[in-house]
C-alpha cells in the first residue's frame, strides 16, 4: 500500500535546477534508502517533503490525498518527521523537555508544568526503543552520540507515519548504531515508514527493502535491495564519466612548494602528509565530514592544527592566523561563499580588496588610486559582471559573487591557492570560467588544491587525487589512474590504504 508519492517534482534556485522531475513512492511499513553524492537533490527532496520549500512544479500525495505542506509544523501534523544531520536541541534544557519540546500543554496538572510527568513520560518511550540516556539529564551534558538518540527519540515521539532519517548513524558508536538498527525495525513492524539517507552504503544493504538513487538533482534509477550488488549501486551513484568534460591542461610541473607532514589536530584529522608542486592541482575527495575543509583550515590558519609541519619552498611557517597564511604566501577560496566570504554590506570593489589592505595602506591609509587600478585589472581577467565597483555585492549573481572571492585571493600573489569548492551554486558558464583560471594559475606556477564534493569535478581537474574518510587520508591516485567508482567506493569506506 503506498502512502506516499511524489510525481515529476522539481525545484528551481533562480537558474540552478536541484531538482527535475523526480518521481518515487513509498509504501507502508517499508525502509525507502536514498543514495547519491552531496548537493544530488536528496535534501532538497527532503525539504520539500518537510515543507521547508515548496517545489517550482510537481505533485505529492500522503494516503491518496494531495499533500502541500505549508511549513515542517503542517508537514509534523500531517504524520511526518524527520531526524536531521545537525543537531537541532536546546542544551540548557533537560533531554525530556528536548524530546517533547513544544508541546508543554501535555505535561501540565492545574496549569502548573510537571517535570515528573515528561520525564516519565520520556523514560516510557525510551524503553519501548531500547534507548538508555537519562531523560533528567541536561542536554550540553551529553555525548554527541547521546545527543543523537534524543534527536531520533524526539522524531519518533510524534507518531508519524513517515520518519526522515538523514544520516542517523554518522555520530553514533557500533552498539548505538544496532539500537538504531531496532529502532528502525520496530517502526516498519508498527506499520510506520522510513525514508533513509546514508552516505555508508552497507546500510544501505543492511535495513533498506528498496534504494532510490539521485545524481546531478535527477532520480537516475529505483530498484529492490535485493539482487543488487555494491558495485552496481557505486556505479550507479558515480554515474557519467569525465573524460573532455573539464579542459585540463597538461602543464610542466615545478618544484615542490607546499609540504604537510603528520598534520594532527584533536578530534578532526590525524597524520596529514602530502605536497604540491608548482603548477600542479592536488585535488582532495571525500564525504561531507570527511574532514578536507578542516585540513586546509589549519593549513591557512583558520583553524591552526595542534602539530605537524606546513613548509613552503622549503622554510617551515606556522600560520596562526588567516593574515599569516597570506603573508607566507598561501590564499583561500572558502567553501562557504555566503557566510565566509561575501561581506554583504560592502561593495564589490572593497569585498575584493578586504585581505588586501595591508600592500596598499600608507601611513595607515588606503591608496584609494592603488585600490582602483588593481580591481579593475582583476575585474577584467576574471570577467566579473557588474554595474560597478560601487556596486553592493548582493546584486550580483552566485557566480559572479565566487569571481570577486578568487579575485581577492589572487590580488595577494600566492605561492598556494587552496579552493574550496569553487563551483558550488555557480552556473556552467561560470564554471567554466573558474577551471580555466585554475589552467591560467597553474601555468603561471601556482600550487593549486582543490576540494570539490562533485566527483567528475574534482577528477577532472586534477593532477593528483588524494582521498579522505573520518579524518584520515586513505587513498592517493594520480590522473586517470582511478575510476569513479573505486574513488566513490573509498569515500564510502569500501576500500582504501
Amino acid at each position: 500500500m503506498k502512502i506516499l508519492e511524489v510525481n515529476n517534482v522539481s525545484k528551481n534556485f533562480y537558474s540552478t535546477k536541484a531538482l527535475t522531475d523526480v518521481s518515487f513512492d513509498l509504501n507502508k511499513g517499508e525502509v525507502l534508502a536514498l543514495a547519491g553524492e552531496n548537493g544530488a537533490g536528496k535534501s532538497t527532496m527532503m525539504n520539500i517533503l518537510l515543507g521547508s520549500i515548496a517545489p517550482t512544479k510537481g505533485t505529492m500525495k500522503l494516503n491518496g490525498a494531495d499533500y502541500q505542506p505549508k511549513n515542517p509544523s503542517d508537514a509534523l501534523s500531517q504524520g511526518i518527521s524527520m531526524i536531521h544531520q545537525e543537531l537541532c536541541l536546546v542544551p540548557s534544557m533537560s533531554v525530556a523537555e528536548n524530546v517533547w519540546i513544544g508541546r508543554v500543554k501535555d505535561f501540565t496538572k492545574n496549569g502548573i508544568y510537571m517535570p515528573a510527568l515528561c520525564e516519565a513520560k520520556t523514560q516510557e518511550l525510551f524503553d519501548a526503543y531500547g534507548i538508555n540516556v537519562s531523560p533528567k539529564e541536561i542536554v550540553k551534558n551529553l555525548t554527541t552520540a547521546q545527543m543523537q538518540m534524543v534527536e531520533i527519540a524526539r522524531a519518533i515521539s510524534y507518531d508519524a507515519q513517515i520518519v526522515i532519517m538523514d544520516e542517523p548513524t554518522s555520530a553514533l558508536s557500533d552498539k548505538e548504531v544496532q539500537v538504531l538498527y531496532q529502532i528502525i525495525r520496530q517502526l516498519t513492524s508498527e506499520g510506520r515508514s522510513v525514508l533513509f539517507i546514508s552516505h555508508k552504503l552497507e546500510e544501505v544493504f543492511d535495513l533498506a527493502d528498496r534504494v532510490v538513487v539521485f545524481r546531478d538533482g535527477h532520480m537516475v534509477i529505483e530498484r529492490a535491495v535485493t539482487g543488487l550488488t555494491m558495485d552496481e549501486l557505486v556505479s550507479y551513484i558515480a554515474g557519467r564519466k569525465v573524460e573532455n568534460v573539464y579542459p585540463k591542461k597538461d602543464i610542466e610541473k615545478g618544484d615542490v612548494v607546499l609540504k604537510v607532514e603528520k598534520l594532527h589536530k584533536s578530534g578532526v584529522y590525524r597524520d596529514i602528509s602530502f605536497e604540491v608542486r608548482a603548477g600542479e592541482v592536488l585535488g582532495f575527495a571525500g564525504l561531507v565530514g570527511a574532514g578536507r575543509t578542516e585540513v586546509m583550515q589549519g593549513i591557512y590558519g583558520i583553524e591552526p592544527a595542534d602539530d605537524g609541519t606546513i613548509t613552503i619552498n622549503g622554510v617551515e611557517v606556522k600560520n596562526r592566523s588567516p593574515r599569516e597564511g597570506l603573508k607566507n604566501g598561501i590564499a583561500m577560496v572558502t567553501e562557504d561563499r555566503l557566510r565566509q566570504g561575501v561581506v554583504k554590506k560592502m561593495d564589490v570593489e572593497r569585498n575584493m580588496t578586504l585581505s588586501y589592505f595591508y600592500n596598499i595602506c600608507k601611513m595607515g591609509f588606503i591608496q584609494s588610486d592603488i585600490e582602483d587600478r588593481d580591481t579593475e585589472s582583476m575585474f577584467q581577467k576574471l570577467s566579473v559582471k557588474t554595474s560597478g565597483k560601487e556596486a553592493p555585492i548582493w546584486s550580483l549573481s552566485g557566480g559572479n559573487q565566487q569571481k570577486v572571492m578568487v579575485g581577492r585571493a589572487l590580488l595577494n600573489q600566492p605561492k598556494v591557492l587552496i579552493m574550496d569548492e569553487p563551483t558550488r551554486g555557480v552556473d556552467v558558464g561560470a564554471k567554466s570560467e573558474i577551471y580555466e583560471y585554475c589552467n591560467m594559475l597553474a601555468e603561471q606556477g601556482v600550487a593549486i588544491i582543490l576540494i570539490s564534493s562533485d566527483l567528475p569535478e574534482v577528477m577532472g581537474m586534477s593532477d593528483r587525487l588524494i582521498v579522505m574518510r573520518e579524518g584520515n587520508i586513505i587513498a592517493r591516485h594520480e590522473r586517470n589512474e582511478a575510476s569513479a567508482e573505486k574513488i566513490m567506493s573509498e569515500m564510502f569506506g569500501l576500500k582504501g590504504e
